[in-house]
């Protein structure tokens, strides 16, 4: 089958392999399990039980830093963890030392980078970038082409739409000081964004209120209020029937 698995694998009951794919060193891959073709698995991967993951993916990469970023590789990374019954598309690369809980839709072409925790019950859409060093929490649609920039914390229950774009830097220098100016945003409970919205460095989406589509946030947004448009600006209260409840 052309495949290379590592001696020190351990995969469980009933995992169907394809073809073409590399699974290195130290991986544990469950029970149930369905690895497509051209998937490559690099070392020191955790993956539940009934996982899917589609042709042409990669678990594990390793980062890519430049002499010009102000982040270092790590030395030693944690393991790469992939909780029970997720499902990952097709092209998804999901990068080293990253923590998936169970239960999530990976959408082809999805990039999650380094050091992000994801939640359980969460949908991440196609062609998704959500960048390093992101939490993210449960039951979040994050749509089709959204842009998560790095150190930024999205909380439970919350709607991301498609080509929604997030920024960390407010200063866009060109010396050493921009370091000092990196923020990502953040999006408390039951928030959400329309479509074609930008939402700018630091910024907080509080508890339930709504940015309409094609919005520019530049200040934070009140609780169970609705802002509109560029820049965002108040326009009414969240009617209480669209108000976060546990049902929703």
């Amino acid at each position: 089958m052309n495949n290379f698995i590592s001696e020190k694998v351990v995969i469980g009951e009933n995992t169907k392999v394809g073809i073409n794919t590399i699974i290195e060193d130290d991986v544990v891959i469950g029970s149930g399990c369905t690895i497509g073709h051209n998937v490559v698995i690099r070392a020191n991967v955790q993956i539940g039980n009934d996982v899917r993951i589609d042709d042409n993916s990669i678990i594990g990469k390793l980062t890519m830093i430049s002499p010009r970023s102000i982040y270092q590789a790590e030395k030693v990374y944690d393991r790469t963890v992939i909780g029970d019954n997720c499902m990952i598309g097709s092209n998804v690369i999901i990068y080293v030392q990253c923590e998936i809980g169970h239960s999530n839709l990976i959408a082809d072409f999805a990039n999650v980078r380094e050091n992000v925790v994801i939640g359980d019950l969460n949908i991440i859409g196609r062609g998704v970038s959500v960048e390093n060093h992101v939490k993210i929490g449960s039951r979040n649609k994050i749509e089709t082409n959204v842009y998560i920039t790095p150190h930024s914390e999205i909380a439970d229950y919350c709607f991301i739409a498609p080509c929604v774009a997030t920024s960390n830097d407010n200063y866009v220098g060109r010396d050493k000081e921009r370091f000092n100016h990196f923020k990502g945003i953040t999006i408390e409970t039951g928030a959400r964004i329309g479509v074609n919205s930008t939402v700018m460095p630091g910024k907080t989406l509080k508890k339930d209120c709504l940015v309409a589509g094609g919005s520019v946030v530049t200040k934070d947004v009140p609780e169970g209020e609705v802002w509109m448009s560029r820049p965002a600006k108040f326009i009414r209260n969240v009617d209480e029937k669209q108000r976060l409840t546990i049902d929703n």
